[in-house]
């Protein structure tokens, strides 16, 4: 199965809902914010961000359920903010304040929620993922494992076993592959040979391809091949997407001209640039709401465990 959803050149997608735009843009300031946290001094350790991205959790996350479980990656904030909505608790996290998600222990990277696991290991949630997706069949209900990888992640071998065993056991497993055409500081094309969707059909399992930034118009696409994935269809959706940050802080080794490229996707540039009333006003909200986050949670004593060490 290789459908593949484009955006037509010259389009305007369709204005996401106000809910869309909120989760949109509460993401894009969060992680503004945290590199902001980081220049300042303010944060240790590093930090992976998601600015560009935001539009893939946002669009899955609502064919999601309560019963399904998400395993996210080193490049997690949207995922976890797309799922939960939770920026306080996050930021607590990475900067090992009260009430942060896992204490202060896990950082940026490593995250446990009830139906939440993200890891900063490349390639380690999708064996995870087929275990998890294998308990989910056997207990019934409908559950599937959702993974977020890149296309760096193609590179592990995990993945591979990780496919053999879903397609061998017909398990829920969603595969969401978020490609930005770079692994870390790597080329794809100077890493990769082949296609992601080749890989996935070696498998027998189905592969779409999607071009689109439009948040609603991916939900329809994916949501009858969703619940083919709850029936024991696993799925590889792979996403040509534009990562506008560096890899991680400041190790931006890419030429001007692919940097200008990915800058000419933003879904935020293109929302920023049609200067419609409601996206200021959403934009505004949002900016303002996280930024009372950081203070908020910028002013909480330190975790029990941050004292502790």
């Amino acid at each position: 199965m290789r459908s593949i959803l484009l955006d037509p050149a010259g389009t305007k997608p369709a204005d996401p809902s106000d809910d869309d735009l909120e989760a949109l843009l509460l993401i894009r300031h969060f992680e503004l914010a945290l590199l902001e946290l980081y220049s300042s001094g303010a944060l240790n350790g590093t930090t992976h961000t998601c600015l560009g991205q935001e539009y893939i959790p946002v669009a899955v996350s609502a064919l999601l359920t309560e019963a399904d479980f998400v395993f996210s990656n080193h490049r997690g904030h949207g995922h976890y903010l797309a799922r939960y909505r939770d920026p306080h608790g996050l930021l607590a996290e990475v900067m090992g304040r009260e009430g942060a998600i896992c204490a202060g222990v896990g950082g940026s990277q490593h995250i446990h929620r009830d139906g939440y696991l993200s890891t900063g290991v490349q390639g380690q949630s999708l064996p995870v993922a087929a275990g998890l997706a294998l308990h989910l069949r056997r207990a019934g209900g409908g559950g599937l494992a959702c993974v977020y990888i890149g296309d760096g992640t193609w590179g592990q071998g995990a993945v591979y076993e990780a496919l053999n065993l879903a397609a061998l056991w017909r398990l829920p497993l969603l595969v969401v592959v978020e490609n930005n055409g770079i692994a870390q500081t790597t080329p794809t094309t100077s890493q990769m040979a082949g296609t992601i969707a080749d890989r996935a059909l070696a498998f027998g399992i189905r592969h779409l391809a999607v071009e689109s930034s439009d948040v609603a118009e991916i939900r329809d696409v994916l949501a009858d091949p969703v619940e083919l994935v709850r029936l024991g269809d696993p799925l590889v959706v792979e996403f040509a997407t534009h990562r506008l940050g560096p890899h991680s802080k400041g190790d931006d080794v890419r030429p001007a001209e692919a940097i200008a490229a990915a800058a000419a996707h933003d879904w935020y540039a293109r929302q920023l640039r049609d200067g419609d009333q409601r996206f200021t006003e959403l934009d505004a909200a949002a900016r303002d709401h996280v930024q009372q986050v950081v203070a908020e949670v910028a002013a909480r004593p330190a975790s029990v465990w941050q004292d502790a060490s």
